[in-house]
C-alpha cells in the first residue's frame, strides 16, 4: 500500500509543478485539505476547490512552472513524505526558489490531507504581491 500511496503522493506533486489543476484534483479527496504550517500570508487551511484552483493559479503566476526536485519521498502506512526543492521564476521575471516538505495522508487512493512546510517569508516577499495584484484585476460585482 505504501508505494501505492507514493505513486498516488507523487503525481500530485508533478501535476503541481506542472499547473495540472485537472491531474491533481485526481488524486485529491473531494473532501481533502492541504493546512500550511507558519504565521505569513500562506499559512492556513485551504479545502478541495481551492487547492485546486491555486493550482491551476500557478500558470499566471509561475509561468515557468514550479518544477520540483525531489529531495526524498518516505512512505509507511497512509503517510507519505516528500521534501523536494521547487524551482521557478514568475511572471515578472523574478527566481522563486523555495524548499518544501509535505506530509501526505492517503486513504482508499486518495490524498485527504496534506501538512505544507516551507519558507513562508519567502513566498510573503515573493509570491503574495503577485496574488494581491491577481485579485484586484478581478472585477467586483
Amino acid at each position: 500500500m505504501s508505494e501505492q500511496n507514493k505513486a498516488v503522493v507523487l503525481t500530485f506533486v508533478n501535476a503541481m509543478g506542472k499547473s495540472d489543476g485537472v491531474t491533481a484534483a485526481a488524486c485529491l479527496a473531494k473532501d481533502a485539505f492541504t493546512n500550511a504550517k507558519g504565521f505569513g500570508k500562506f499559512a492556513g487551511i485551504r479545502r478541495y476547490d481551492t487547492i485546486v484552483g491555486t493550482i491551476d493559479a500557478f500558470k499566471q503566476l509561475l509561468p515557468t512552472g514550479l518544477s520540483p526536485v525531489i529531495e526524498s519521498v518516505t512512505a509507511e502506512g497512509d503517510r507519505v513524505v516528500v521534501e523536494f526543492e521547487g524551482r521557478a521564476t514568475t511572471c515578472e521575471g523574478v527566481a522563486y526558489n523555495n524548499q518544501y516538505c509535505m506530509v501526505f495522508t492517503v486513504r482508499d487512493g486518495k490524498i485527504r490531507q496534506v501538512n505544507e512546510y516551507f519558507c513562508t517569508v519567502l513566498a510573503d516577499d515573493v509570491l503574495w504581491p503577485l496574488v494581491e495584484q491577481m485579485a484586484n484585476a478581478i472585477p467586483q460585482s
